[in-house]
């Protein structure tokens, strides 16, 4: 289906030069001389890849065909990475590529969704917005580092990294936000 590049929102998908991307985040923009454009930010869904594309706005892009659904995260296996649909209980391998950044998020039994285009081609997944993890490591906080915002380094149960608040100790539950990675709150 054709849509006017106007018509685009952020995460919708599209089909351009033949590659599946997910919009990331579009600007229109409407010089003093000359005509419109759209700048646009992709995520190759196939590829995991990122890039930056600028079109004029009397154009029409083809909208991909994509489907979601519910899974969970098992395990990894050699590069693997396999899933399981909770609805139907089968499970799913995703090759390393098909992830990309995504990895350093996961856990044992995160929910996700598989994403497929054309209902059977499985291109990947999309996380939550927040993640819970246990810290299993954090370092000292350094006497009169008081400022504001201080933070020290906290290591999770999935061998994250992360900057987090001095009150944070091991053992303790907090939320990480899968678009930056960042420290968001104690559970």
């Amino acid at each position: 289906m054709m849509i006017d590049i106007n018509d685009i929102k952020n995460g919708m998908t599209v089909i351009i030069d033949g590659q599946i991307y997910q919009i990331v985040e579009f600007l229109h923009v409407k010089p003093g001389k000359g005509s419109a454009f759209m700048k646009m930010k992709l995520k190759n869904l196939r590829a995991g890849t990122t890039l930056e594309k600028t079109m004029n706005t009397n154009i029409k892009i083809e909208k991909a065909n994509i489907e979601r659904k519910k899974a969970s995260y098992l395990y990894e296996a050699g590069g693997k990475y396999n899933f399981m649909d909770l609805e139907t209980y089968e499970t799913f391998e995703l090759d390393e590529s098909n992830i990309g950044d995504d990895i350093k998020y996961l856990k044992e039994g995160l929910e996700v969704e598989l994403i497929y285009f054309n209902q059977s081609e499985l291109i990947g997944i999309n996380l939550p917005e927040k993640i819970d993890y246990k810290v299993i490591s954090s370092s000292d906080a350094v006497k009169g580092n008081t400022t504001q915002n201080a933070q020290k380094d906290a290591t999770l149960e999935n061998n994250l990294e992360v900057k987090v608040p001095l009150f944070i100790n091991e053992g303790d539950e907090i939320i990480i936000s899968t678009k930056d990675g960042k420290y968001v709150s104690r559970k």
